[in-house]
């Protein structure tokens, strides 16, 4: 789909998105329970946000200030714009309390499909099937928008994926890609994020690897991205090559890493260095 020109859609400001309308309350995030259990030594596992500083922790928990709320504001506006030959907005279909939980359950089973598919795909095929309208290109500002909206109505909610036998054979194969050598440099997600979780690597903490906060704003990208711009990042920094963006190792090893990060508190949109 084409892009809109800058003349026609208005640039993505504060002043644009959060000064039309009443400043969104503070809300910080609820990590309460992940970090009780962390702290009691009932869980060792760590979110990136608990690895950042606290600058960088008071940007992604203060709506104002983390700069995600962007397009969650801009992924607001498209909900409610129909869109396609269908003439539909995703508001005719979904109420907004029906996404609450929605994130946190992905990726999941297609319905009347053989395969699963993540959040990012199901947004997809509801723009194509039920609007009928031009597919979202990959990492682009509306699909991220409607992303970023649509994942933070379950923000503070614990990660729970679903129980279906039918994503067995892909949880295994995302098992596989996380301790599968890859690339020149020869190393596996989890060389880098169980053996060396906690170290540095350019002055910054390796994390563990827990998709917490997906669509996140990452500094050093100064941009939201999804999760699957973050896995390609590790395969070109190892020296492999990127799976196409339509490949089904995304999918599959995002459903492990949320097997991995079974209960630990949502945080999207996240920020992280």
């Amino acid at each position: 789909m084409k892009a809109s020109s800058p003349k026609s859609q208005s640039p993505l400001t504060l002043r644009n998105l959060l000064g039309r309308r009443p400043v969104l309350a503070l809300l910080p995030v609820v990590f309460a329970a992940s970090l009780a259990l962390a702290q009691a030594g009932a869980d060792e596992r760590r979110s990136g946000y608990q690895d950042m500083g606290v600058a960088l922790q008071k940007m992604q928990d203060e709506d104002t200030a983390n700069p995600g709320m962007l397009f969650v504001q801009l992924g607001r506006q498209l909900w409610g714009k129909p869109a396609g030959a269908a003439n539909k907005s995703c508001a005719d279909c979904h109420g907004l309390a029906d996404m609450k939980g929605v994130a946190v359950r992905y990726p999941a089973m297609a319905r009347d499909g053989d395969s699963p598919i993540d959040l990012e795909g199901r947004i997809r095929l509801c723009r194509t099937v039920n609007q009928q309208a031009e597919p979202l290109a990959p990492e682009s500002q509306d699909l991220l928008a409607l992303l970023a909206f649509v994942a933070n109505q379950s923000r503070g909610m614990p990660i729970a994926p679903p129980d279906d036998p039918r994503l067995a054979p892909f949880r295994e194969r995302g098992a596989a890609i996380y301790q599968r050598r890859q690339g020149q440099l020869n190393l596996s997600c989890a060389i880098c994020h169980d053996d060396n979780a906690g170290k540095k690597l350019a002055g910054v903490t390796i994390p563990q690897a827990h998709p917490t906060g997906y669509p996140l704003y990452r500094l050093e990208w100064q941009a939201l991205g999804s999760l699957k711009r973050r896995l390609r990042n590790c395969l070109i920094g190892i020296r492999a090559e990127a799976y196409p963006y339509d490949s089904d190792d995304y999918v599959a090893l995002e459903i492990h890493l949320m097997d991995r990060a079974k209960g630990m508190a949502f945080e999207s949109p996240a920020v992280r260095p």
